[in-house]
């Protein structure tokens, strides 16, 4: 049985919610207090037999609130686990690369990720990341500046871009 744990953090950009391995490890997070949003983005053999919450996840908590405040790179030791097929992990450990203020567009993150006419399957890996803000997701935009999508909201998104900016 594995228990995981669970704290939400208000941030300028909405609540903030992440779920933790016992080990500290990032399963899932995002701009949500609903812990039914996060929990279908985790893999199914990393899912935990029950999730407790917890006022504070330490070194998450401590990161989320740093970057919130300005410390952009609070989030980057961060450790995540997430799973999927060989090109989605590749793809989210580089995505983990591009630094704030930098983004890339859904072509160059294909491209980043060794397969330049996989965009697609980039844009893939995007939606598919259970570790918004540790895996930097919004840092990735379509060609002429347009956002994309996100699946916190535009509106966290063009937080996040200006925050970094």
């Amino acid at each position: 049985m594995t228990v995981a744990h669970t704290s939400t953090v208000d941030t300028p950009a909405g609540p903030f919610t992440a779920i933790v391995a016992p080990d500290g490890a990032v399963l899932a997070s995002g701009w949500t207090a609903d812990l039914a949003l996060l929990t279908p983005q985790i893999h199914a053999t990393l899912m935990p037999s029950e999730i407790t919450p917890r006022p504070d996840l330490g070194d998450v908590t401590k990161a989320t609130i740093a970057y919130h405040e300005g410390d952009l790179t609070a989030i980057d030791t961060i450790e995540v686990r997430q799973k999927s097929g060989p090109f989605l992990q590749h793809a989210w450990d580089v995505l983990r690369t591009v630094k704030a203020g930098e983004p890339v567009t859904y072509s160059e993150y294909a491209e980043l990720s060794g397969r330049p006419a996989a965009i697609r399957a980039a844009a893939s890996a995007c939606a598919r990341n259970s570790a918004a803000l540790f895996v930097p997701c919004h840092r990735v935009i379509r060609i002429g500046g347009n956002l994309g999508g996100f699946r916190w909201g535009l509106d966290v998104k063009r937080w996040l871009l200006a925050h970094e900016n």
